[in-house]
This record gives structure tokens, C-alpha cells and sequence, in this order.
């Protein structure tokens, strides 16, 4: 078992340096290869348990793995999590097929939100869709049916001062899904925001940037809803 894991990341790991011999992104490589220690967890994890390929399966930043009740408050679905804190899209298309191809999975669900925080390095709408393309086209590789879920990036107190940035992405991507085969765009801002049309500061936690108690609970419901109406 664990020499067929290890051919197996062996074939991803040259597919994956042959896609990014030919992708934007080699520009990334640089700032992506900080991730690899974290990858490896996820590699170890692999190797000694076993996943439901009905299971949904989280990739993405700090809100999938900080999710510690990620299995009750997604109960009946079950669940793979795979989010590394501080990740941006560049992060997770370099690591896809290493942390998303072992996994057979009934569908996969996406949240990134680094990309456009306010830095000097922030990337542009336009960017930030290319990227999540790349994504759903290696995920396509390995699943080309699966259903691919994009949660809304959410709107946050700490980064307000480039929220209509962050929407002009949600916006472009919420259009892209919509052209893509089995890709899904899923809405969260309106339940994120008080009646005065800012982030509601009891979904958050004291950074103003991750989410509460009660702002996982209701992400959970309204992701539960969405793959709902797909996984009929």
C-alpha cells in the first residue's frame, strides 16, 4: 500500500512539473514552495487513513483548517479537510495534484481567500480568476465529473478597505462557474453582513478575519444547502 502511495506521488509529482513547465504558474514557484512541509502532513495523513470516496472533500486556506468541527457541523456529509493557513490560489494550483488526486470523493469544495488582502503582492481580479480556472482544469484531470463547489470569499472587517476588490473576484468567478461543466458558485455574503451593510462582527472572531462559532454553523448550513440541491 504505501509503495503504490509513493508511485503514485511520484507520477503527480512529474505531471506537476510538466503542467507548470507550461502554466503561469512558474512565476509562483518562489513563494509556493514554503508550503511544502505542510503538503507532506497531508501526504503522511494519506498514507495511514482511510477516506470515504463519498466523503466531500475541503481544500483551501486558513477558515477549511481551522475548521475543528468541520465533521459535526457538516454531519451527514463526510468530509476531507484540507486547508493550510495563510494559502492563496497559487498555493493550492501548485499542490493540487498532490492533495486532491488521492482522493476519490463525491464532490470538492474550494475557499481561498489570501489573494487580495490589502499587500503590496496582491493579485488582481483578473488573476485571481485565472488562477481558480487552472484549478478546476487540474482538478478535471483526475475528476471530470465531480462536482466542484467556490465558496465566496467573505466579507471581512480587517480587509473592508479592499472589499470592492475582493468582489470585482467573486464576481468574475460567480460568472465563470456558471460556463464551467459541474462547477458551482456558492453566495455567502448577504448572511455575512449586518442590517447597515457591514461584516457582522459576531460570525468573527477577535481578528475580524476568522470565523466564529456561530459564523462556522452558518457557513455549514448554507454549504450544506448547496451541495444539497446537487448531490440529489
Amino acid at each position: 500500500m504505501k509503495n503504490a502511495l509513493k508511485k503514485t506521488i511520484l507520477l503527480f509529482s512529474i505531471f506537476l512539473l510538466f503542467i507548470v513547465a507550461c502554466s503561469p504558474l512558474k512565476k509562483y514557484k518562489t513563494s509556493v514552495l514554503g508550503w511544502e512541509k505542510d503538503i507532506e502532513k497531508f501526504e503522511h495523513l494519506d498514507s495511514i487513513e482511510t477516506y470515504s470516496p463519498n466523503s466531500v472533500l475541503f481544500l483551501g486556506s486558513s477558515s477549511i483548517r481551522l475548521w475543528n468541527t468541520i465533521k459535526e457541523d457538516m454531519a451527514p456529509f463526510e468530509t476531507i479537510q484540507r486547508g493550510f493557513g495563510g494559502a492563496k490560489l497559487s498555493d493550492i494550483a501548485w499542490y493540487t495534484p498532490r492533495i486532491a488526486y488521492p482522493h476519490p470523493c463525491k464532490a470538492i469544495v474550494l475557499f481561498v481567500a489570501n489573494d487580495i488582502t490589502g499587500a503590496d503582492e496582491d493579485k488582481s481580479p483578473q488573476e485571481v480568476l485565472k488562477l481558480f480556472k487552472y484549478i478546476v482544469k487540474t482538478l478535471r484531470v483526475k475528476f471530470p465529473e465531480t462536482p466542484i463547489f467556490y465558496i465566496q470569499v467573505t466579507p471581512t472587517e480587517s480587509r473592508w478597505k479592499v472589499w470592492p476588490q475582493i468582489q470585482q473576484g467573486n464576481q468574475l468567478i460567480n460568472a465563470n462557474c456558471k460556463y464551467l461543466h459541474r462547477v458551482y458558485f456558492i453566495e455567502t455574503e448577504a448572511q455575512f453582513l449586518n442590517m447597515e451593510g457591514k461584516p457582522n462582527p459576531a460570525l468573527f472572531v477577535k481578528d475580524k478575519l476568522h470565523l466564529s462559532r456561530e459564523g462556522y454553523l452558518l457557513w455549514a448550513d448554507i454549504i450544506k444547502r448547496n451541495l444539497q440541491q446537487v448531490l440529489k
